[in-house]
């Protein structure tokens, strides 16, 4: 496990670094905002830890170029920018995970840990997750009592929100993975997909229990666990 981290505080650079050293994690350290997207653009890593205020260019920007370039690499922003107005940029720009500083190490190895079980996992022929079943090869997908065969952007959707239970994408990038074009305001491609995934699959509109996928107002979509609770 090989970890990016973009930080330019020597003392939490030091802390995260020893912390994750500790529990056999790889780091690779950036202090600046340029070096820092030149080493997430060379797609070497796992996963990228990163900071907002950056020297020479801020962790917004740097996520927002990234992911205009393709680059899918999970991101957990770790910042002092922890109102939710940031959080909430920080998401639609494409963070998969949103940690406040002060933070404890245990809670970062612990959301880094969650993000990698599910993308290290990618070559498993079949994955469960909230009650979904979904078979990667047949595309096939069963919740509950119902089973259907999904289209390909249908079972791209699905699979890309199941591989980070709990986790929330914006339509930006949804749109960027499934359909490989960047955030247009004016499409609802998205909602329409999420839309027919849920019909498939909760035929019945008055179900007791909903298809797990949730929409996060404003923000994008999840797969949610709270309703297994």
């Amino acid at each position: 496990m090989r970890i990016l981290l973009i930080e330019d505080e020597p003392k939490i650079a030091s802390f995260v670094t020893e912390g994750l050293h500790a529990v056999g994690i790889q780091v690779d350290l950036k202090s600046d905002g340029p070096d820092g997207l030149q080493a997430v653009l060379a797609a070497q890593h796992d996963l990228v830890v990163l900071d907002i205020m950056l020297p020479g260019m801020d962790g917004f920007e740097l996520m927002r170029q990234a992911r205009n370039a393709g680059v899918m690499t999970p991101i957990i922003v770790l910042s002092a920018k922890a109102d939710l107005p940031d959080r909430l940029l920080g998401f639609d720009i494409g963070a998969n995970d949103y940690l406040a500083k002060p933070f404890f190490m245990e809670e970062l190895i612990a959301r880094i840990r969650a993000l990698l079980g599910r993308s290290l996992g990618r070559s498993e022929e079949v994955v469960v997750v909230a009650g979904v079943t979904l078979n990667r090869v047949t595309r096939k997908v069963q919740w509950m009592a119902q089973s259907t065969v999904l289209s390909q952007r249908e079972f791209m959707l699905l699979d890309y929100l199941m591989r980070s239970p709990g986790y929330i994408f914006s339509r930006k990038q949804i749109l960027l993975h499934v359909w490989n074009f960047d955030f247009d305001p004016q499409t609802n491609v998205v909602d329409v997909c999420v839309q027919r995934i849920r019909k498939k699959l909760m035929p019945e509109k008055d179900s007791a229990q909903p298809f797990p996928i949730q929409s996060i107002r404003g923000v994008g979509y999840r797969i949610s666990l709270e309703s297994l609770a």
